[in-house]
């Protein structure tokens, strides 16, 4: 597997290791350097493979997986009390020293997050008495302070300035697998209803895998467009290929086959999408239906009905 893909996972998971993957979190850059992986996830957050942080600290990668196996034992051995001592003093509480499992081109794995691995580069270096010290004193010299979130961030090439901001990033790369997918003379459900998407965003409430307002719309558009004939009308409908990010549950039955409609349907697409889906209440059933299933919180619910509904929607007064 090419080592600039993977996110390293030497570490196999262990009793005391957390098992829910992160879908919302993956690796965004990762290099090779020296022997020591590093990357950067899609936070922002900078972080070392298992088997590099040891590299750094000059021991062996069993160290890590201890570290990882002991984290949470009771009471507590020395060297974790020492590394929580450290994290401690800086503010610092981690329930495990790892994120993940991650996900990450079907591969899962470990990543060991910056903060963490100065405490332990620090532990090495000053606390663990080792045979041979000399190599974590070094690096602890070297990389203190904000030396390693720098080193990472200048070696994986990532400028935070020039990223889009993460609650944004899978409304963006939704938009870049479906610009060029649709046959020229048809629209598409996600990109017509993308001002709503982005109506929601703005006030907070962000599309994930849970919340795939696009597969609502479509399911009812489409059961509209057979029941009232339309094909007759407008002209066929037909199928086209879309893809889910690969970090959507939905992705694994890519390429996904929705429908697509006429150009010339599109007035009558905004209509009953303004007075049917919005005005007879099927976007709100949509999401307090979410609430009910427990894929979104009561709280999302509410704002999102309350920030796209009532805008869409014109007054009593108005009429």
């Amino acid at each position: 597997m090419n080592e600039n893909k993977k996110l390293i996972n030497e570490t196999s998971v262990l009793p005391n290791t957390p098992k829910q993957l992160h879908m919302d979190l993956r690796v965004e850059k990762q290099v090779k350097r020296d022997g020591i992986d590093m990357g950067v996830l899609s936070d922002g957050t900078a972080f070392l493979s298992g088997r590099g942080l040891a590299r750094l600290c000059g021991v062996s990668s069993s160290a890590m997986s201890e570290i990882l196996a002991d984290w949470n034992g009771s009471p507590h051995k020395p060297r974790i009390r020492k590394i929580k001592e450290i994290l401690n003093s800086r503010g610092l509480a981690y329930e495990t020293p790892v994120i993940g499992p991650l996900m990450i081109d079907g591969a899962v794995g470990f990543a060991w997050p910056e903060n963490v691995c100065l405490a332990v580069l620090e532990y090495c270096a000053l606390d663990a008495q080792l045979q041979n010290p000399d190599q974590a004193r070094q690096n602890y010299r070297l990389l203190a302070g904000k030396g390693l979130h720098d080193l990472i961030y200048k070696e994986v090439g990532y400028d935070p300035s020039h990223q889009i901001p993460e609650h944004w990033r899978i409304f963006h790369d939704r938009v870049s697998l479906t610009f060029s997918a649709l046959p020229a003379g048809y629209f598409g459900i996600f990109k017509e209803i993308a001002d709503m998407i982005v109506h929601l965003g703005q006030n907070g409430v962000h599309i994930d895998s849970s919340f795939v307002p696009d597969i609502s719309v479509g399911i009812s558009w489409g059961n509209y467009w057979s029941s009232n004939d339309l094909d007759s009308k407008w002209g066929k409908r037909v199928k086209f290929e879309h893809n889910y990010p690969e970090y959507f549950p939905q992705a694994a039955s890519n390429p996904q086959q929705p429908w697509c409609y006429p150009e010339s349907a599109l007035g009558e697409f905004r209509r009953w999408f303004r007075e049917v889906y919005i005005g007879e209440g099927k976007f709100s059933n949509y999401v307090t239906g979410a609430v009910r299933k427990k894929a979104l919180p009561a709280s999302f619910a509410q704002l999102a009905i309350s920030a796209y509904a009532t805008a869409v929607l014109p007054s009593p007064e108005a009429n």
